[in-house]
């Protein structure tokens, strides 16, 4: 295959593909094994044989392929003359009408951060072996920042260990203030901003003890962590904003087709799983178990290949129901955006796994939404022996104390928070139910919002029990006292 056919492969093109690629040595076979990321008709980058030897191969094509490639080129460079640790370039080219090639040295059984995260990242709020992993990253972060670079998509997946060494990597990403001086204030407090927002809130109360291993690396300027928390918060959104837009584009993390007759999104890994699901929804749902039917809502739990999910079909009940309902986004599109902010959040609640939204020439009619089956108990189940003594375990309250807490903090309402739609999974609150979630924008919003949700709350219990008092006393009655 040419190169430049590659610009029409698709997400997965067949493997493996041979391309005729050249360096200062003559015309050679690059055998391409496998891809590890793909951006369709872009960029194709994966593990392959160049002249007898192991290759990460970087391959730019289609019309912005010349100005990648500089990119890339331009970053590998930097990071070699400033002397950080990089895969070595073997080889690159850039042909017009083809595209451009970058070959790497293959780092053989190395391993990202960003994986080395995945496996620590269950464990308590900087355990030892996360501080290990974080220590890792803030070091390397502050040699970059300290030869006057920095990486602009940084996060722990372009961060390699190998060899009892640490290897920056991703040179598309790699820019300059001024290469051999150390990064000013402002842009050091801008990179580790992108660097904390990406960790888990849970995190956040350490920010300045995890800076030590950073300064350790790069003790050039006083870092103010009024300043730095600002930044963090702003990326923090912008990261968000940026996700939810995602849950309904093609792209990497999400499979989208929208058009005419129907909207169809589900998570890129779940794509072959959820594909006959989608299309035999309904009989699913007449052969599962049903939690409710008819009416605005049908909701059933259903066992497909030996996994137990949770199909909701929402209904149309008439024409002057459907006249209400077509000309506005489905409550299954909300509750999957709602769904996707909290798994983003941190929040607990049933992963969304695929959306439909039945359509006749743009006009919304039927929708579904499936997500994970929760098979915990919901909250009235759980606290009823504790209706009249009120001796619920302290770990389940201090769980409720930490929901609350974070939608507080998120400024997130739910709007329907009745016990049957809170389920105690792995030790935290799950939410579901999500068709009236709200993140509001001002304190002045949320307030009323919120005193209605903990109204609703406290309903499942008799006003009279010593449960009642105990949660009552618990959770914030308003936001200034959550403060």
């Amino acid at each position: 295959m040419r190169l430049s056919e590659l610009k029409n492969a698709g997400r997965s093109p067949s493997l493996p593909l041979s391309i005729p690629l050249a360096d200062a040595a003559g015309p050679a076979e690059l055998q391409l094994l496998n891809l590890l990321r793909v951006l369709p008709g872009q960029r194709y980058v994966g593990a392959g044989v160049w002249r007898g030897r192991p290759v990460l191969a970087k391959l730019l094509v289609g019309s912005k392929a010349a100005r990648h490639f500089q990119r890339e080129l331009d970053g590998v460079r930097l990071l070699a003359a400033q002397g950080l640790t990089t895969p070595l370039l073997l080889a690159d080219g850039l042909k017009d009408g083809e595209g451009g090639w970058l070959l790497f040295d293959f780092l053989e059984g190395a391993e990202s951060l960003g994986d080395a995260w995945k496996q620590v990242e269950h464990l308590p709020a900087l355990a030892d072996e996360q501080s290990t992993v974080l220590a890792e990253a803030l070091g390397a972060i502050g040699q970059l920042h300290s030869k006057g670079l920095w990486q602009e998509d940084l996060h722990l997946d372009n961060l390699l260990r190998h060899g009892g060494q640490l290897y920056l990597i991703d040179g598309a990403g790699i820019c300059a203030e001024t290469a051999g001086k150390p990064l000013s204030q402002h842009k050091v407090l801008e990179n580790l901003g992108v660097f904390f927002a990406q960790l888990p809130k849970a995190l956040e109360p350490f920010t300045e003890e995890l800076l030590v291993y950073y300064l350790l690396s790069n003790g050039e300027h006083a870092l103010p962590m009024e300043a730095l928390q600002k930044q963090i918060d702003k990326v923090r959104r912008w990261r968000l904003k940026d996700f939810l837009i995602k849950v309904g584009r093609e792209c990497t993390l999400f499979s989208v087709q929208r058009g005419a007759f129907g909207l169809r999104a589900i998570r890129r890994e779940e794509e072959a799983a959820m594909l006959p699901v989608l299309a035999r929804a309904d009989a699913l749902l007449d052969q599962g178990h049903l939690y409710k039917t008819g009416g605005a809502a049908s909701v059933g739990k259903v066992e497909v290949a030996g996994r137990a999910l949770v199909v909701k079909r929402y209904n149309i009940k008439g024409f002057a129901h459907w006249l209400k309902r077509f000309w506005r986004p489905s409550r299954a599109w909300h509750s999957w955006c709602e769904g996707n902010r909290l798994a983003f959040l941190g929040i607990a609640t049933p992963k969304p796994l695929a959306l439909l939204e039945k359509r006749f020439l743009w006009l919304r009619g039927q929708a579904y939404l499936v997500t994970e089956y929760l098979p915990g108990p919901d909250i009235i189940e759980r606290f009823a022996p504790y209706v009249e003594s009120g001796e619920a375990p302290e770990a389940e309250l201090q769980a409720l104390d930490h929901l609350f807490a974070e939608l507080i903090r998120e400024r997130i309402s739910h709007g329907d928070f009745k016990g049957h739609n809170l389920f105690w999974q792995e030790d935290r609150w799950a939410l579901i139910d999500l068709d009236s979630m709200c993140q509001h924008g001002s304190l002045s919003s949320f307030a009323p919002a919120y005193a209605r949700d903990r109204a609703r709350f406290m309903r499942n219990w008799p006003e009279s029990s010593a449960l009642y008092r105990v949660i009552d006393q618990r959770l914030p009655k308003n936001i200034s006292s959550a403060a």
